[in-house]
């Protein structure tokens, strides 16, 4: 159960849209705010974290968004940071946002039971996610959960689950509102993450492997 992750202030991510001027502004004033770390939002402190959506027509955009799904306008009852892929078929909470409401949430690290996970060289990654858009006073917020895997190999020894990270490959496909997220989409993604989610290993940070 991730809750969680975060960017090194100083990388070039080469994932778009971050490199681009007016979502990289966003995010180092982001930085500024949150320390390259992105938290479950309370109720209480508000915060809100980097995601990357996309339109029908592949163009991507960087969102502020809530990290614990809304349903019906409101923060879901139950834990809803973090949606397992064997029930986005079959969860009511999850279906209908994966079926046409994805994003991918940026990270170049994450965080399980203390321990720091990243990609060999802090490579940036995109974490799958799905979201709903909840109608506030202030107008309308987008909200997401971070879908889960099973673990494997290193991650495996710490959690039973890990973030469904995405080979840049699949991102498209993943953010395209045209395709249905459906059983073919879910297999296709569980498949593609398998050689990144066996490259995620425990780094410690300030160390020379790790970025942050």
């Amino acid at each position: 159960m991730c809750a969680s992750y975060g960017l090194d202030p100083l990388s070039t991510y080469g994932l778009e849209p971050l490199d681009e001027r007016e979502p990289r502004n966003a995010l180092e004033r982001w930085m500024d705010d949150r320390g390259g770390t992105a938290k479950i939002t309370g109720k209480k402190a508000r915060n809100l974290n980097p995601l990357i959506t996309a339109d029908e027509d592949g163009h991507r955009e960087l969102d502020l968004a809530w990290w614990w799904i809304h349903l019906g306008n409101q923060p879901a009852e139950f834990s809803a940071f973090n949606a397992r892929d064997d029930r986005l078929l079959s969860s009511r909470a999850w279906k209908g946002p994966f079926k046409q409401h994805r994003a991918l949430a940026p990270a170049t690290w994450y965080v399980e039971k203390g321990k720091h996970f990243a990609l060999p060289d802090g490579e940036t990654f995109g974490i799958a996610s799905i979201t709903t858009t909840a109608q506030t006073d202030d107008g309308d917020m987008l909200t997401y959960a971070l879908v889960t895997r099973d673990a494997v190999d290193e991650a495996a020894t710490v959690h039973p689950r890990m973030p469904l990270i995405l080979p840049r490959d699949l991102h498209d496909d993943w953010l395209d509102p045209t395709i249905l997220g459906d059983g073919d989409l879910l297999a296709e993604a569980l498949s593609a993450s398998e050689e990144l989610s066996r490259a995620v290993h425990i780094v410690q940070p300030g160390s020379a492997d790790a970025l942050f």
